[in-house]
């Protein structure tokens, strides 16, 4: 199961954490500064811990150098997405 995932990336936050879901589009915090590609990695990283797949199931599709991103994460299905999101937004 492959499912796209719009994100909002806040880059040099002072740790990772899910803000919330606004119109389709989750706010995610990211402690790593937008140099480099250190953002989009530190991205990546956090979120094959919070959904629970690997890192190279997850894939950067559009956005690479903007805030907003879409990612294709395979592994997961939808729903079990939007509740790890959430749990974890609700820390």
């Amino acid at each position: 199961m492959e499912i796209k995932l719009a994100v909002r990336v806040t880059p040099g936050a002072k740790r990772n954490s899910v803000r919330g879901l606004l119109t389709g589009v989750w706010s995610i915090k990211i402690a790593a500064p937008a140099v480099e590609g250190k953002a989009n990695e530190a991205l990546v990283n956090y979120l094959s811990q919070v959904l629970g797949v690997r890192k190279n199931s997850i894939s950067l599709m559009k956005g690479a150098n903007n805030r907003i991103k879409l990612l294709s994460i395979t592994g997961i299905t939808p729903e079990e997405a939007a509740t790890r999101l959430t749990g974890e937004a609700a820390d």
